[in-house]
């Protein structure tokens, strides 16, 4: 009788492991679905304190956060400080001798010594590339007669393209409580930037020889993504104590140029590159409008497209575009949002009393 009581305990027993097994599974198995759901809702998130990014072309922001608290972007600065050279310099390839102010100033340096002659173009690669505070400053100084006023060149540029939450009071970076930008405005004047061919071929040089007061400086390039993300083009890395890790990113992908800002982000340049993947796979330039072509609005009145209009959608959003026809006016709205006002021919809808032509 015990034996047959030992026997049914250990059937009892393991039937109570089989189903813990099984169970376990099954948990592991639903864990694995969540994480996989977790995953796919990590999109376009990031651990920067903020983070803006952008379609090069159109300026629509695809990803944002915090994007408009003002904070510090050490040598990120250096994408205006190129844009405003770039600007006010008619030739890039004319030697300018190095302002005394340049020499010694802290942080990165591409020590520059003191008389010597570069031009503009290889200061720039020397801003762009190795960050250097000392290219900064002598830009700076063949543009504008002193810091200060070149800084509120910057400003100028900073307002002429829609940044109004930025202040420049040096062309470097250093920290300084009235220098600051957002991650929206920041890429907002990067994108400018990046229409710039000039701009894109230095930020997205790997390295650069420029001349040097015994032997050729060689510039090896601070962002680590030229080497590592297909189509990156640039732009420019930053750091200080108090600002953390800043990184305006960029990328182009079959004509599409794409831009991220993340301010205040230690894994600056693996998160940028998810980042600028992400936005890649979503959103792709899709043609709404093409000139000459006969469109039909939401209530079917047909119109005849003046102008090509394409925009960077996914296919959800293509597909939910209101198109509508206001008298000779095509409005394109996308989330109750206007993305596109323009001119077309009303061709009406055909029906009685209809504007047709």
């Amino acid at each position: 009788m015990k034996k047959i009581w030992w026997r049914l305990g250990a059937l009892v027993l393991a039937a109570i492991l089989l189903a813990g097994f099984f169970a376990g599974v099954v948990w592991l198995a639903g864990t694995r679905v969540a994480n996989y759901v977790n995953a796919s809702a990590m999109v376009g998130e990031t651990s920067a304190r903020a983070m803006c990014t952008m379609d090069v072309a159109t300026g629509r922001v695809l990803f944002a956060h915090n994007a408009d608290e003002p904070m510090g972007m050490a040598s990120t600065t250096k994408v205006v400080t190129a844009l405003t050279v770039l600007e006010h310099c008619q030739d890039l390839d004319t030697k300018i001798r190095v302002a005394d102010a340049a020499i010694g100033i802290e942080g990165s340096s591409i020590y520059l010594q003191k008389g010597e002659q570069l031009t503009v173009r290889e200061l720039l690669y020397g801003l762009m590339l190795r960050s250097g505070n000392d290219a900064a400053v002598a830009l700076a100084l063949a543009v504008a007669p002193s810091v200060a006023e070149f800084a509120e060149l910057m400003n100028q540029t900073a307002v002429k393209y829609g940044a109004k939450q930025t202040h420049f009071v040096n062309p470097h970076g250093l920290d300084d409580p009235e220098h600051y930008t957002t991650a929206r405005d920041l890429a907002k004047l990067s994108a400018v930037a990046l229409r710039n061919p000039t701009f894109v071929e230095i930020c997205s040089a790997k390295e650069k020889r420029i001349d040097g007061p015994e032997m050729p400086r060689v510039l090896l390039n601070k962002n680590k993504l030229l080497k590592s993300l297909d189509g990156c083009i640039g732009v420019k890395t930053g750091y200080t104590k108090k600002t953390g890790r800043s990184f305006v990113g960029a990328r182009e992908v079959d004509g599409q140029k794409i831009v991220c800002v993340v301010l205040n982000c230690g894994p600056m340049f693996p998160e940028t590159a998810q980042l600028l993947q992400d936005a890649d796979r979503i959103y792709h330039h899709k043609t709404v409008l093409t000139a000459e072509e006969i469109f039909i609005d939401q209530h079917g009145v047909k119109g005849l497209a003046l102008e090509n209009f394409s925009y960077p959608l996914s296919q959800a959003e293509l597909d939910a575009l209101v198109i509508t026809i206001v008298e000779d006016t095509v409005i394109i709205k996308l989330n109750g949002e206007t993305i596109y006002h323009g001119a077309c021919v009303n061709l009406g809808d055909g029906s009685p009393g209809a504007n047709a032509r």
